[in-house]
């Protein structure tokens, strides 16, 4: 039987899910189950740029969806972020040393078979639609959650 490691990411800021994807990848690599469940912000790394849609959304979510990071190179750094130009240096130190980009461990978490879980009750506060997520996006409740998290061996939270 497989080891089990459950992420719960509430952050929706660069750096913390870029050690997101990079523990979810490093488990995956030693043959750990991955599951990770995002919550509020952690949501915006799942979105896909491509299928943001308007449509059928209130006042009040499309105001959100104009200033709500869209996708995993949309996030803020959570600390000096300077309008940007901290986020720029993170980037260009990354790449001086050839780590990948979040996009990148992003990626890699899909196609080694991480479980992505959405959190319902998150996207309906937030406005996000299933159908604005990457493909392997699970929506599922707190109650769903936590009997999936009673099972893991490592329980992390971001």
């Amino acid at each position: 039987m497989n080891k089990k490691m459950n992420l719960l990411l509430f952050s929706g800021e660069y750096d913390k899910a870029l050690a997101s994807l990079i523990l979810a990848n490093t488990a995956r690599e030693i043959g750990i189950d991955v599951t990770i469940f995002f919550a509020f912000w952690g949501l915006c790394l799942l979105r896909d740029p491509e299928k943001i849609n308007m449509k059928d959304k209130n006042v009040y979510e499309k105001m959100f969806e104009l200033t709500a990071p869209v996708g995993p190179e949309d996030l803020p750094l959570s600390k000096m972020n300077m309008s940007g130009i901290g986020k720029k240096m993170l980037l260009e130190m990354m790449d001086n040393v050839d780590t990948p980009n979040l996009k990148n461990f992003l990626d890699g978490a899909r196609k080694k078979g991480v479980k992505f879980y959405g959190c319902k009750l998150s996207c309906e506060v937030m406005g996000f639609k299933k159908e604005e997520f990457i493909p392997e996006v699970k929506i599922i409740t707190a109650k769903e959650y936590l009997k999936d998290a009673l099972k893991s061996d490592i329980e992390l939270f971001i």
